[in-house]
């Protein structure tokens, strides 16, 4: 092997073994976890007004499968395409940021949200 020196120290570096292994359609672990509860939640509540409207509450079960199968497989192609290219934390960059500009209140991590030009200015007497 090319990639053992003589001391049986490696001679590259391995970036790759910290991150997240893709578990299923470009998503992480975590991110396939919250499509699939943020689409069966919302199957969930759609299939309530189905289920009422029919009178078979199992609806609301069946509302939420159909919910998480199907916004598992849109939102894997809408992620894998969104995330193309950019670093491994970006979604959650990005998640970070939206909860900073939508809900200023939420924002512990003190993220600068401020839009405008700006300026470097000199103070007299420093």
């Amino acid at each position: 092997m090319a990639d053992i020196l003589d001391d049986g120290t490696l001679s590259f570096l391995p970036v790759r073994l910290n991150n997240q292994p893709v578990v299923m359609g470009g998503l992480t672990a975590d991110e396939m976890w919250a499509t699939v509860a943020l689409s069966a939640g919302s199957g969930f509540v759609l299939g309530i007004p189905v289920a009422i409207l029919f009178h078979n509450w199992s609806l609301i079960i069946l509302g939420a499968l159909v919910g998480g199968v199907l916004g598992l497989t849109v939102a894997s192609r809408i992620l894998r395409r969104m995330k193309r290219g950019r670093p491994e934390t970006w979604v959650y960059r990005q998640l970070q940021l939206n909860v900073a500009l939508h809900f200023p209140t939420w924002n512990s991590s003190r993220l600068i949200t401020r839009t405008g030009a700006w300026t470097c200015r000199r103070t007299e007497g420093a």
